[in-house]
């Protein structure tokens, strides 16, 4: 069976889509404002790896992702 290719443009709401779930659960868990955790995220290796389509990280879940990012603040803020 034939890989169905996705449009750049599908591809790209897709990962902002996930990007707004993503940043809303964090927002969420952490009580920080959206705004901040966006820039943070946006900022962030997990947050350009969504965009990194070799990664094929955009095809998770939202929660997935941002168990993530989670992980790399907290090892960010270890070192």
């Amino acid at each position: 069976m034939a890989e169905k290719v996705m449009s750049k443009e599908r591809l790209a709401y897709t990962i902002d889509l996930l990007i707004t779930m993503v940043v809303e659960e964090i927002a969420e868990d952490t009580g920080r404002d959206f705004k901040e955790v966006l820039t943070d995220f946006l900022l962030s290796k997990t947050g350009k790896a969504l965009y990194d389509n070799d990664t094929k990280l955009w095809c998770n879940g939202p929660s997935y992702i941002a168990n993530i990012y989670k992980e790399e603040v907290k090892h960010k803020n270890l070192s």
